[in-house]
């Protein structure tokens, strides 16, 4: 190396926002990878200043006013947050680096406000990066590995990371650590879909949660595998050899088709407190509920199941996705509402089904029909913005019935439900989620654009994709939530080609194979 390099790794976990939920609990939603950058760079010899903006106080206060080079990990939603600080330092002489799921499911966009904007990342693309360290405009140079990492650095080796994120933890602090990279199952909509299952190394599991337990008395680990415990029995086994009883608790994702009573007896016994199975439809997705069940007979199945899971881990929340192609009318939403009777101890999450570019093989479906609309990435949070058309709804008549959910979901007699259902940290939880940006503030949200839906034109318009003109709400919303940093942005970086994955592609094959009905799991070696 003939040069040290000043180098800026900023994790964007979010954009600029007050609410309590968020002051709590941001910092603890800290990503792995932009730790795995930073001592990447560090092994290369340069000098890291490391981030994580959490979305409270000054972003431009976080990194030197002068680097060499930055790099930035921003989910889509937090990408013209991205786009500002990249236009930035590119004028004060810095060459930028975009990667994330942004970077994966939007390179075509990002690469005109990036000088790279990597795929799947390994330490030889951020060697090559580091190597050349050149600026491209006016579109930058994309890269890839052939598949996600073999190997993340140790935790030993990122601790510094780490504790510079939980620093702006005021109380709940979760260690990040993962087992395994890539999803064994294909649902149609998730930017896993097409990502290879690969375990991690068992050794380096067991060395990282031995590190882990010299560094804090009690520490609670949060897992980042998308689907956790797929390799069940060596998982445990790792966790055993490394962990006393009783010395770390954990959370994690998983699948309800995993958390077999077996498995959740284990599971308590190793100190796992919450877990995140996902269900999302009544319809589809039957391998993720090891149920070939549909409808009524699927949520009295699905119940039982986590009201099993409830008796062993005290925080259960599990995930839906509103919008799906499978939904017709009123039932799906008053299914769900019979779920949270027979479970009122789960905290259901509601997601609108939103296709991220290339995320998915399932997008180019929705572009091919003409169902995506160009809503701003600063929407594209899962909960702000739908941007697919929904099959069977009309959008008012769609709203109508998510609002109704939402607010049974969020009502004084279901929180108290929920409240008595549970106990300990989790009873709060729930409650300070209900009362925050998810529950009340969702619904006043989304009641806004239900009024605006009937009384401005241009708001049907533009969601029924009949003008690709944005509304002035979103318009000043956006100018408000980024304040000062819109009038960074670039020209031209509200406004995307929302067809840009299948403008990429001529071939039908590439929607490898179709939707189908169900989300099947795929082969794990």
């Amino acid at each position: 190396m003939t040069h040290r390099l000043d180098v800026g790794v900023l994790d964007v976990v979010s954009t600029p926002v007050r609410t309590l939920w968020s002051r709590l609990m941001n910092a603890n939603f800290a990503s792995i990878m932009p730790q795995a950058v930073g001592a990447w760079c560090e092994r290369a010899g340069h000098r890291v200043h490391y981030s994580c903006y959490t979305g409270i106080g000054d972003p431009l206060a976080e990194l030197p006013d002068r680097l060499d080079l930055l790099f930035i990990g921003a989910f889509t939603h937090a990408a013209h947050f991205a786009y500002a600080l990249s236009n930035l330092y590119r004028v004060r002489g810095t060459v930028t680096v975009l990667g994330g799921p942004h970077a994966r499911c939007y390179p075509e966009d990002a690469a005109r406000f990036f000088d790279y904007v990597l795929g799947f990342t390994d330490r030889a693309v951020i060697e090559e990066v580091l190597r050349e360290c050149a600026p491209h405009r006016p579109l930058g140079r994309r890269l890839s590995a052939a598949s996600q990492p073999a190997e993340l650095p140790p935790l030993a080796e990122r601790w510094k990371f780490v504790e510079a994120a939980l620093s702006k933890a005021p109380a709940f602090k979760l260690v990040p650590m993962i087992a395994s990279l890539g999803c064994p199952y294909d649902c149609c909509f998730c930017i896993d879909s097409t990502v290879e299952y690969r375990s991690l190394g068992l050794d380096q599991l067991r060395e990282d949660l031995r590190f882990v337990l010299t560094r804090t008395p009690k520490p609670v680990v949060g897992w980042h595998d998308p689907i956790f415990g797929v390799r069940f029995d060596a998982t445990m086994d790792a966790i055993e050899d490394a962990v006393p009883p009783g010395r770390i608790r954990h959370g994690a994702e998983s699948s309800l088709s995993l958390l077999t009573e077996a498995h959740l007896v284990r599971l308590r016994r190793n100190g796992f407190q919450a877990l995140l199975p996902g269900v999302e439809s009544w319809y589809e997705m039957g391998d993720k509920s090891r149920t070939r069940l549909t409808g009524l007979e699927k949520v009295r199945h699905v119940s039982e199941q986590l009201n099993l899971i409830l008796r062993y881990v005290p925080y259960v929340r599990t995930g839906f996705v509103l919008g799906l192609d499978s939904d017709h009318g009123a039932e799906p939403f008053e299914l769900t509402k019979r779920f949270e009777e027979l479970s009122p101890g789960v905290f259901p999450g509601f997601a609108l089904l939103t296709a991220f570019g290339r995320a998915a093989p399932l997008n180019l479906e929705y572009q091919r029909a003409g169902r995506v609309l160009p809503f701003p990435f600063h929407f594209l949070d899962n909960h702000s913005a739908m941007n697919v058309r929904p099959k069977h709804y009309a959008w008012p008549a769609f709203l109508d019935h998510v609002l109704d959910l939402l607010r049974y979901s969020h009502s004084g007699p279901q929180v108290a439900r929920r409240f008595a259902a549970t106990r300990g940290i989790p009873r709060w939880i729930h409650l300070l989620s209900s009362v925050s940006s998810e529950g009340r503030g969702r619904i006043r949200y989304l009641t806004t654009v239900r009024r605006l839906l009937d009384e401005d034109s241009a708001m049907l318009r533009f969601m029924n994709a009949e003008t690709d003109v944005l509304p002035a709400f979103y318009r000043g919303l956006a100018r408000r939530e980024l304040g000062p940093l819109y009038d960074l942005l670039p020209e031209g970086a509200m406004e995307h080609d929302h067809l840009a994955y299948l403008a990429s592609t001529d071939s039908p094959s590439a929607a490898r194979g179709g939707r189908g009905d169900e989300c099947r799991p795929v082969s794990v070696m």
